[in-house]
């Protein structure tokens, strides 16, 4: 798999989101990290990044959020707004590179952003992989495939600030290496397609939509 050309020529930008889950609203990003590598006979970042980001007043920081990531809301509210930060993000994607996002449960990342799309419209469009079903291929039958899990299968350390998106980047990048070397040695993927097979998820942007069966036509005016 990473002798393939398609494999070498992307760049894979590892995400994490930390955020608040207010009641009757979407998950709404605190901070954001990320991690790019490339391949090219060996692993090479290429980039990081990492911003906090203020929440909008419906969506309050707690004190267990607090209690498991640190993050106060006074830190918070000094931080840029999501269309700030999420914009400048978003700069950092070159129209020419292909790239894909990796993430640690990707629905989680895939859902923040595409709720965030019109702040970041290029990031709103690239596609993920998950390592839990790479994982799942990689390392069958673990009791559960959580990060902690898959970190202590490895022997990953355990990062001091766990819960924070740079300190969890870091991690699931190491761990997103680990599963590229496994499934390479193992044959579970010859190539980036089949490595998307396994693990790749469509960004909502990209999804296509579907009219909805049998719908009705609104009533002619009497």
């Amino acid at each position: 798999m990473t002798d393939d050309g398609a494999f070498r020529n992307t760049t894979f930008v590892v995400i994490d989101f930390e955020a608040t889950t207010p009641a009757g609203f979407p998950a709404q990003p605190v901070e954001v990290a990320v991690l790019a590598l490339r391949y090219d006979g060996q692993w090479r970042e290429t980039g990081r990044g990492t911003s906090l980001i203020r929440p909008p007043a419906f969506a309050p920081v707690t004190p267990a959020f607090t209690a498991q990531t640190g993050l106060t809301a006074e830190q918070l509210q000094a931080a840029p707004t999501p269309a700030e930060a999420l914009a400048a993000l978003d700069r950092r994607f070159a129209a020419d590179t292909s790239y894909l996002l990796v993430a640690q449960h990707a629905a989680t990342e895939a859902n923040l952003i595409y709720h965030q799309r019109e702040h970041c419209p290029r990031l709103a469009r690239i596609d993920l992989l998950d390592t839990i079903p790479l994982a799942k291929r990689c390392v069958p039958g673990l009791f559960n495939y959580r990060l902690d899990t898959l970190l202590a299968h490895f022997g990953i350390a355990q990062p001091a600030d766990r819960h924070r998106a740079p300190a969890d980047v870091a991690v699931t990048a190491q761990l997103f290496r680990r599963l590229i070397a496994l499934a390479d040695d193992n044959g579970e993927a010859d190539s980036l397609a089949g490595l998307v097979k396994i693990a790749g998820r469509t960004a909502q942007a990209n999804a296509p939509v579907q009219e909805r069966l049998f719908e009705l036509s609104p009533p002619e005016a009497e």
